[in-house]
């Protein structure tokens, strides 16, 4: 058996250099890899490009990052709860790609799935298709255009799961489950922390969601906020 367990953050990140392509997992704050965020925060690494749904929060999850500019390039699905993220944008310190979700997990799953491209009608007719290969495919008697899109190609890809035993087997809890597995799919090399790590054996193989095939390292985290994300509206008058 292939103990994949590693003792420590700094060991975990070995390899993350400055400039890479970093493909973050988590869906809103639910599921963020908190751990190795702050390690990449410690380690000071910088002119990241990140694949994340979101961007975290002020003073949280990416925010960490954002707030340090150590990410030049954001690329996600929804961003709106992130006041610096807005600034850096607003400002051009910070450069963004927006896509569409679906379009965004499908391009994850099919780096794991070793398919180059894929082609989705997401985005036909704006400015998600400018410069973009455009083809038409019948599909179901009803022909239409599809948009060609690349699978991604991130260095390394983070992730946190709920369980994970030392071969890198993963179970996710609830929302987490929404963009960590195909996060974990697409990395040339992909490091995840757990909440409780065990030994081969002790996790349901009919409830593991990633195998551990996918994962290179893994490691216990420790001292989790778990934040929610709050809805603000604004008082009756």
């Amino acid at each position: 058996m292939i103990n994949k367990q590693v003792n420590s953050i700094e060991e975990a990140l070995e390899g993350i250099e400055s400039g890479m392509t970093l493909a973050i997992g988590g869906f809103g704050l639910s599921g963020i890899p908190e751990n190795l965020i702050q390690g990449l925060v410690d380690k000071k690494v910088d002119k990241l490009t990140c694949i994340s749904n979101n961007a975290g929060v002020d003073n949280f999850g990416l925010g960490l990052l954002l707030q340090n500019r150590q990410i030049k390039k954001m690329i996600a699905s929804y961003v709106g709860e992130n006041a610096e993220f807005e600034r850096q944008m607003l400002s051009g310190e910070l450069e963004v790609e927006l896509i569409p979700q679906g379009t965004l997990a499908t391009r994850l799953m099919a780096a794991g799935y070793g398919m180059p491209a894929i082609f989705t009608p997401a985005g036909i007719g704006t400015e998600v298709a400018e410069g973009k290969e455009i083809r038409k495919f019948t599909f179901h008697s009803i022909e239409k255009e599809y948009l060609m899109e690349y699978a991604f190609e991130p260095d390394y890809a983070i992730v946190k799961a709920w369980k994970g035993d030392t071969m890198g087997n993963l179970v996710y809890r609830g929302t987490a489950a929404n963009f960590n597995h195909p996060t974990a799919m697409c990395g040339k090399f992909t490091i995840a922390e757990v909440e409780e790590l065990v030994e081969p054996g002790e996790l349901d193989p009919n409830h593991i969601h990633t195998p551990g095939v996918y994962i290179n390292r893994i490691i216990q985290g420790k001292n989790y906020e778990k934040r929610i994300e709050n809805k603000t509206v604004q008082p009756k008058q």
